[in-house]
């Protein structure tokens, strides 16, 4: 195995196809483009690629720092995560995740990891690892105090 670099910029820094690339033509991240957490039910239910993506491209060009990171594997786009202050994920509040954080809801400097996309073809390399820690330097240096995560084990679910 060679040592393949991996490298993580802020989607601010990504070019725009870098970010499809990531987000594919399937599944989950395709339609969802990070803003699940971010929309009420009835916006969700309305909700498509031809919505979402937009958001996501609005919110890079207006938030900083951006809501997330882009992984590169030797200059590749292959993974995303998504982290902002907690209040931008309106959803949140209303989940059984939050109950056991200390933390007050309203808190900008809580932020909060809420997805990971790793593509097909680049999994089992050290991509989700490499996300999560430039995810939190990229909180901290947006003045994070608190990073949260709320993993789900999917064979938990009922």
């Amino acid at each position: 195995m060679t040592n393949a670099t991996i490298d993580i910029v802020s989607i601010a820094d990504a070019p725009w196809h870098d970010v499809q690339t990531v987000f594919g033509t399937r599944g989950d991240p395709s339609s969802c483009w990070c803003q699940y957490f971010k929309m009420d039910n009835a916006e969700w239910k309305k909700a498509s690629r031809a919505t979402c993506e937009p958001l996501l491209k609005q919110q890079v060009r207006d938030l900083d720092p951006a809501p997330g990171v882009i992984a590169y594997l030797d200059g590749e786009p292959v993974g995303w995560c998504a982290i902002e202050p907690r209040p931008k994920y309106r959803r949140l509040d209303r989940m059984r995740v939050l109950a056991g954080s200390p933390e007050q809801p309203d808190d900008e400097s809580v932020w909060a990891v809420t997805c990971f996309v790793v593509r097909v073809g680049f999994r089992k390399r050290g991509i989700g690892r490499a996300l999560l820690a430039g995810a939190v330097d990229h909180a901290r240096h947006g003045g994070a105090r608190v990073v949260e995560g709320y993993p789900v084990d999917p064979a938990q679910r009922e």
